[in-house]
């Protein structure tokens, strides 16, 4: 049973669940004012036509078109039916199909985009760890009214724009480890399949032409607003929707906007202009993964208008679109306020990953359950940051000892080695299985971890019977979990010092200046200056420098800052 939970374990890892960087692909820009439709990522196909009137299309039924069987026992959330449901994918043993909103590359992404595909990373993970082929597919919004205000603002191409925010975003990812998704389509290489299917939404009766501008008609599709549950009378003119005296219904939405000068445009038959920004989403998840596929992803925000216009004009287009689950994940506060560039406490990645490992920043949003709000403070990020050091001294630990002793005699681990990978097995799955509860998968591993510990450097646990191989067997084990939720380094070592140096930029000191100081400390004992040493010592803890003392001197190690922690113990010097 051991032998195939490690051969599983290894095909895991060589379908790529341990880290990989992200590599941007160069892309050329379309021309302003030109007609073209650049080269996509696989060869495109045209959108299949559908003769039918909307009015034709049946309700979408509550299955969506799943499988009956069950496949998996993997439960998530779904926002279209407010309930968790068991995850049936469409085609069972083939492939899940899953599309999740990117971003509009205008400036520096935030934390609130790291929640976002951190959720969705550990999903695609976790999909793949069960064995599942996932095509997972990710977009860039790069021709937008933000784009344009901005590229215009800094007197830059609004294609050059996107292009450089859009790659400083794949690093970014690349940073927190999120693997790279299996088609990152761009709205500019893909204006031919927005133009069809806007032209079938206009053959179905479900839009109309207004002096160039394309809006979709919202009373023509009864089955709006399901996704959001909300009212006719909550869609107010100018809150969400622009004011347009021209539009039949003030919550009617633009598929298709008239060209303006000084603005990228492209050729239509409705004259040149550029796409909404909704009917990307639809065209592009249907070149990909067709008109039905199992998942579609993205923030809370989303969920209206964006989301809820994806499926009125997917549906308008194809009477047989659907999708079978819904996923949005919370929103992101700061100090308990909502994050936003107006209160001053709009927090990108990089600013964090100056002073912070992006591995504790990727801890910490898993921390919470992905549909909960998430409340951002340093304090949180810095118990998140010592977790990690934590967790990697500890296997860096027992990796050092068992290579040296690779020695093994081939016997049965002990009962408490075994209980103990076990539970974790068993507790890894049941919360990922159960609409991808990570924080309770994290708190799963600190037992092994403690187990670990005390076979490393207690005298019971290092006369331990079959301890190198206990030893061994747990790091295996809590490599695997780590593989699946993003957190596993290429290096602990390397991990571990890029900590110190993250904790030491903090402070505001050099390593040396540390030195200095346990030094400095050191001299005060010998001296029986006790007073002096604790202070020495308190000093530090208050910058987030803990001292521990052994046999062979003074070590130091990243910590949670003293002013910081419930209770700020006083050890004995």
């Amino acid at each position: 049973m051991m032998a195939a939970a490690a051969a599983a374990a290894a095909r895991r890892a060589a379908t790529g669940l341990f880290p990989l960087l992200l590599s941007s692909q160069s892309r050329a820009l379309p021309r302003h004012g030109v007609s073209l439709a650049l080269p996509a990522l696989v060869r495109p196909r045209r959108l299949p036509s559908h003769p039918a009137k909307l009015f034709f299309c049946s309700a979408t039924a509550s299955s969506n078109g799943a499988a009956p069987e069950k496949a998996r026992d993997m439960h998530l959330y779904n926002t279209r039916s407010r309930r968790r449901e068991p995850f049936r994918p469409r085609a069972p043993g083939g492939e899940v199909g899953m599309y999740v909103c990117g971003v509009t590359p205008y400036d520096d992404s935030h934390i609130g985009h790291a929640r976002a595909y951190v959720a969705f990373d550990v999903l695609f993970r976790y999909l793949r760890y069960l064995d599942y082929e996932v095509r997972y597919v990710r977009n860039f919004t790069d021709i937008d009214d933000k784009i344009i205000a901005r590229a215009n603002q800094l007197g830059e191409d609004p294609f050059s724009l996107s292009k450089r925010y859009s790659d400083d975003f794949l690093s970014d990812m690349a940073h927190l480890q999120c693997l790279p998704p299996s088609v990152e389509p761009r709205v500019s290489d893909h204006i031919d399949q927005i133009v069809t299917m806007i032209k079938q939404i206009i053959d179905n009766g479900c839009a109309y032409v207004v002096s160039g501008d394309v809006y979709f008609s919202v009373d023509n599709f009864p089955e709006y607003r399901k996704l959001s549950g909300r009212k006719l009378d909550d869609n107010r003119a100018g809150e969400r929707v622009a004011v347009d005296e021209r539009k039949k219904n003030p919550a009617d939405f633009a598929l298709w906007k008239a060209a303006k000068d000084g603005e990228p445009w492209w050729d239509s038959p409705w004259g040149p202009g550029r796409p909404g920004w909704h009917i990307e989403c639809s065209a592009m998840s249907a070149q990909y993964l067709g008109n039905s596929f199992d998942i579609h992803g993205g923030g809370e925000d989303l969920i209206f208008p964006h989301h809820e216009n994806e499926i009125a004009q997917s549906r308008a287009a194809c009477c047989d679109s659907s999708i079978n689950y819904w996923v949005h994940n919370g929103f992101v506060n700061v100090n308990g306020q909502k994050m936003s560039k107006s209160l001053g406490n709009f927090i990108t990645i990089r600013k964090v990953i100056e002073l912070y490992h992006p591995l504790a920043l990727r801890m910490f949003l898993l921390g919470t359950h992905y549909r909960s709000p998430i409340n951002y403070t340093v304090e949180q990020l810095n118990v998140a940051s010592d977790r990690l050091y934590y967790t990697y001294q500890t296997l860096r630990d027992s990796e050092e000892s068992t290579q040296q002793d690779q020695s093994s005699s081939g016997d049965s681990l002990p009962f408490t080695t075994t209980h103990c990978i076990e539970k974790l097995h068993e507790d890894f799955e049941t919360s990922m299985s159960d609409d991808l509860h990570t924080s309770v998968a994290l708190a799963a591993v600190s037992e092994p971890l403690k187990v670990m510990n005390d076979l490393l450097h207690t005298r019971k646990g290092k006369k331990q019977e079959k301890r190198l191989e206990s030893l061994a067997a747990l790091e295996e084990k809590v490599r695997m979990v780590l593989s699946v939720l993003g957190l596993m380094p290429s290096s602990y070592h390397e991990a571990l010092q890029q900590l110190r140096g993250k904790a030491l930029r903090r402070a505001c000191v050099t390593e040396e200046q540390v030195l200095q100081k346990i030094e400095e400390r050191t001299a005060a004992r010998k001296a029986k200056q006790f007073g002096r040493s604790d202070e020495i010592r308190d000093e530090l803890a208050a910058l987030g420098i803990a001292l521990m003392d052994g046999p062979d001197g003074t070590a130091w190690r990243p910590s949670v800052p003293s002013s910081e922690q419930p209770v700020a113990g006083k050890s004995s010097t």
